[in-house]
């Protein structure tokens, strides 16, 4: 099989966002009566590309706002669009919630919202509660991203915290008809947990929320724990009337990327093994595809290489060490770690949104050579590991990809290419 493993790779990984990028994906769910006025708002790193799509296909009047992480901007002509911090919030993502919120109060039966929600959202929409600070919100978001706490616990601290979020957005627009398109970046695809579901009902808990900052130890100013522990810090429960006029349509998901990667690898000659969303520790998921990965490469089980292990989902860390680098590096150093260069296996962790964490790079790519050509280097998977520095470590191979904002968002992507024929027992 003449096959550039590592092109390969590249390849499905590029073929996985291609296949959530909005201009893709968005246009067949738009309204099919695209004539008349139309409010256009949105919050996300695919915001921007989503929003000209809506500008190119809407036959009508075209006003709005959407906001979306430095970086991954778009020129639109008539959809105004701002860049604001992410993952922890900053003044310009306050200063654009408000504008939101202003432009979607007031409005009446006739008037339709099409709100554009990508990942990312939740920090880039950042209005505060009554009584709470921002600087209140960027501690506890910079604590709960240290902490090793789920998207889905993140997102439920955040909604209970918010002005905007939790459905808050949507009740704002009461009367008016709001059509919210989604672009998932989260396990399950749940709409009350993509960008904190900020036109849809939510089921979580003040209560809730505050029993995930004492799970995970994390300290909150007096005002913080007495605005949850009052009714008012409710979010817009199911079967509230102001939302009533309020549609969500899911665009994008992670399993469509890895569905379309899965394809590409076929064409390949590799048979893909596609295990879904996943959430764990980094190091610890690296562990679980590590295992999988030996056990072909020695048995020929669960699947005989040539092939591929797929996943995607939104992994954590639990930051222990002073390293640079995000999931994705953490991922891939646990793995090479894990595999000590077990012959004929690569490997490529990236996320779809082009930014791993908060560095520039979207991910690193693994060669069977990695272990050593680092030892050679004075550098141990182990103590690196330890310090969280994934992206110190393929940053000395020359092995990080770096992709720039793609402008979507459906998470993390890792594919294991093993090209070894197994070695059975006799």
């Amino acid at each position: 099989m003449s096959v550039d493993p590592q092109q390969l790779l590249r390849e499905l990984f590029a073929t996985a966002i291609d296949a959530a990028h909005p201009q893709h994906v968005l246009e067949a769910h738009l309204p099919t009566d695209r004539s008349g006025r139309v409010i256009v708002i949105g919050a996300g790193k695919a915001a921007a590309a989503m929003a000209q799509v809506v500008e190119r296909c809407w036959q009508g009047e075209v006003t709005g706002l959407v906001v979306t992480r430095y970086g991954h901007g778009a020129p639109c002509e008539k959809i105004e669009v701002v860049e604001a911090a992410h993952p922890v919030p900053d003044a310009a993502g306050l200063a654009v919630a408000k504008r939101v919120l202003e432009l979607v109060s007031n409005l009446s039966e006739d008037d339709r919202v099409i709100f554009l929600l990508s990942g990312g959202g939740s920090a880039l929409l950042a209005l505060p509660a009554a009584g709470i600070t921002l600087a209140d919100k960027q501690s506890i978001n910079k604590a709960l991203l240290k902490s090793g706490a789920t998207i889905g616990e993140m997102n439920c601290v955040r909604k209970h915290l918010s002005a905007i979020k939790g459905g808050r957005l949507g009740k704002a627009c009461w009367p008016a008809t709001v059509y919210t398109y989604a672009i998932s970046d989260v396990p399950g695809d749940l709409a009350t947990v993509i960008a904190s579901g900020p036109t849809v009902a939510d089921p979580s808990t003040s209560a809730e929320a505050l029993a995930i900052l004492k799970r995970y130890a994390i300290e909150v100013p007096a005002s913080v724990r007495n605005w949850l522990q009052s009714p008012e810090s409710e979010t817009v429960k199911p079967g509230d009337p102001s939302l009533a006029r309020s549609h969500f349509q899911l665009i994008a998901r992670p399993q469509q990327s890895l569905e379309a990667a899965a394809v590409k690898a076929r064409q390949a000659g590799f048979s893909p093994l596609i295990l879904g969303d996943l959430e764990g520790e980094s190091r610890e998921v690296a562990k679980v595809h590590a295992g999988i990965a030996r056990q072909i490469v020695q048995h020929g089980q669960p699947l005989a290489a040539p092939c591929v292990i797929l996943s995607g989902g939104e992994t954590t860390v639990t930051v222990r060490g002073n390293g640079r680098g995000g999931r994705n590096a953490e991922f891939l150093l646990s793995l090479t770690d894990s595999l000590k260069g077990l012959p004929g296996v690569y490997a490529l962790a990236g996320d779809t949104d082009g930014i791993d964490g908060s560095e520039d790079n979207a991910g690193a790519l693994m060669t069977p050579d990695s272990y050593a050509r680092a030892a050679a280097l004075g550098l141990s998977a182990s103590d690196e590991l330890d310090n969280n520095n994934g992206y110190g470590y393929f940053a000395a191979l020359d092995a990080l990809i770096v992709t720039e904002p793609t402008r979507t968002n459906v998470n993390d992507f890792r594919a294991i290419l093993i090209l070894e024929s197994p070695k059975h027992d006799a």
